[in-house]
């Protein structure tokens, strides 16, 4: 009988799981998908790219949410443009703090999958 009345429990916690992994694990596939085929095109295309890769995208959403990630992408895109719009991503501080933020994600990743 007592084994009967943990099951709720059991089945409470075990549903909750998924909604925690997900608050942690925010990146949509298509967005982990696209970083790892670009990575793999930079590092030669091959199985230890593949899995160099993916664990590379795994270290970087695990230190910045997805929003911050989809931040920090954009000013290192709208960072190699020429003139006005460039310049004013480079002396923004928020942006300079959002590319630093991402270049240790980066980092991190590195170190730990490659």
């Amino acid at each position: 009988m007592r084994r009967l009345a943990r099951l709720p429990l059991a089945f409470a916690l075990a549903a909750a799981a998924p909604a925690g992994a997900a608050d942690i694990n925010d990146y949509p596939t298509a967005a982990r998908a696209d970083y790892v085929f670009g990575c793999m095109k930079a590092n030669g295309d091959t199985r230890q790219a593949l899995e160099q890769c993916s664990c590379s995208i795994d270290i970087i959403a695990s230190i910045l949410p997805y929003d911050r990630y989809v931040a920090a992408e954009t000013v290192a895109s709208m960072d190699q443009q020429v003139g006005q719009i460039g310049s004013l991503f480079r002396n923004s501080r928020i942006a300079k703090d959002a590319l630093e933020n991402l270049r240790r994600a980066q980092a991190e990743a590195q170190v730990r999958c490659f």
